[in-house]
């Protein structure tokens, strides 16, 4: 089957104003990211500019011209150079000729392999998690479960978005594993970008909410199994909701 990305429509003019307001948007991102201050100059660069890509401050197909980023980061362009190779080595941006670093279009047939291994990886974290996660530590987990029905209950979808990032995560990092943390990574924050691309175009995540409820009494439990099917199920269900809105979207 033939890859299909898909890229936000321009509104007006079209890749110089997009250009022109890279600076204010990235300024807005930084401003919201903290990154030491003895970060190596290549490593703050990737930090700033993969966390502007995951909250599409940079859409995807958009053109990355170094030298802005160079000016907006308070460096030269070696570093941020650097910081673009190892993007595209994980498959943020790609580098075109003739016409430089684009950041990567949303390509069905990708996501739906991210949510194939996604899928797997959340059954096991679900699964280590409920035998070694603390009282305390599931109070923090329905804790956000009610601060995602307040941002749902605000119609606030981009709130509601970072909270449902924030359980899946919370979840795999109480499996305690670091070699699953590292894995998971990169292919959640692909994943976040792609719910947040279409969120505006889904029904309303109250099903979402009530299967981390679900998965949550389980976890409770102690029912190891339980939450690892729920889980796979969760991201299943999830997984064909998204491909779908993206297929029926215009492309580019």
């Amino acid at each position: 089957m033939e890859k299909r990305p898909f890229i936000p429509q321009p509104n007006g003019n079209h890749q110089e104003n997009m250009n022109r307001a890279l600076s204010h948007h990235m300024q807005i991102n930084l401003s919201h990211l903290y990154i030491s201050e003895e970060t190596r100059l290549p490593q703050r660069a990737y930090l700033a500019v993969r966390h502007a890509i995951r909250h599409l401050q940079l859409s995807p197909g958009q053109t990355v011209l170094e030298r802005t980023l160079a000016d907006i980061l308070g460096m030269s362009r070696t570093p941020v150079r650097e910081a673009l190779v190892r993007l595209e080595l994980e498959g943020w941006v790609r580098l075109i000729p003739r016409r430089g670093f684009v950041v990567a279009p949303i390509v069905v047939d990708d996501l739906q392999q991210i949510y194939e291994v996604v899928e797997a990886l959340d059954g096991i974290a679900g699964r280590l998690a409920t035998g070694r996660v603390t009282p305390e530590e599931l109070q923090q987990l329905e804790l956000l479960i009610e601060k995602q029905e307040n941002a749902l209950a605000n119609d606030d979808l981009l709130e509601w978005t970072d909270l449902d990032d924030q359980f899946h995560n919370g979840i795999v990092d109480l499996a305690k594993n670091p070699r699953l943390r590292g894995i998971m990574d990169n292919q959640s924050d692909q994943l976040y970008r792609a719910r947040l691309f279409t969120i505006q175009h889904r029904p309303q995540p109250t099903r979402s909410i009530m299967e981390h409820k679900a998965i949550l009494a389980v976890m409770k439990a102690g029912e190891s199994e339980a939450a690892r099917t729920m889980l796979q199920s969760h991201r299943f269900r999830a997984r064909n909701e998204i491909l779908e809105v993206l297929r029926n979207m215009p492309q580019t």
